[in-house]
């Protein structure tokens, strides 16, 4: 048995910490507000940069949520959705402080709050959310979007295949010991 201090050199590889899971989100954050300052002061509302032949940047005002959904309200979802965000930022930290090690899970939840919380900056600031990605093909227009709900999109697809993955490893676990 060796004394202490003598233990062998094992590299272990450590499961990220909490910590990086929340820098990570603060990257989403830094990513998304930059873009949209960019696309805000750049261009003029409602203009379109041609960048492909089903692809346009432009500068689109959201003051709903997710395909402008409730956005013809009269200004209450504006404070709506700044509360889910708030809401939803509160469970994915506890979430995040709980399984730091859960990889996948963390990922997604890292990519989710980042999106949030980008959204959630701009209905503050603004009362509404700048969009600025537009994918079309002839008279289709996919609704305007921007690098927060990229994350929360990526995120939720994450979600959707980490707990797949929790399935398939929990049915061959229960079919090992049966």
């Amino acid at each position: 048995m060796p004394r202490h201090g003598t233990e062998p050199a094992v590299q272990t590889r450590k499961a990220p910490a909490f910590w990086t899971w929340i820098a990570g989100a603060l990257l989403i954050i830094a990513l998304d507000q930059v873009t949209k300052i960019y696309f805000d002061s750049a261009m003029q509302y409602a203009e379109r940069w041609k960048v492909l032949p089903f692809f346009d940047f432009t500068l689109l005002y959201n003051p709903g949520a997710a395909f402008s959904f409730l956005a013809d309200g009269s200004g209450w979802q504006r404070w709506l959705f700044t509360a889910i965000a708030l809401g939803a930022t509160g469970l994915i930290v506890h979430l995040l402080r709980r399984s730091p090690t859960q990889t996948l899970f963390c990922v997604s939840l890292m990519c989710i709050l980042g999106g949030a919380v980008g959204n959630a900056i701009d209905r503050v600031q603004h009362g509404h959310v700048i969009d600025f990605l537009l994918f079309y093909w002839n008279n289709w227009y996919f609704p305007a979007f921007n690098v927060a709900d990229v994350s929360i999109t990526c995120g939720a697809i994450l979600l959707v295949l980490d707990e797949l993955l929790r399935l398939r490893r929990e049915k061959r676990k229960a079919a090992r010991s049966a």
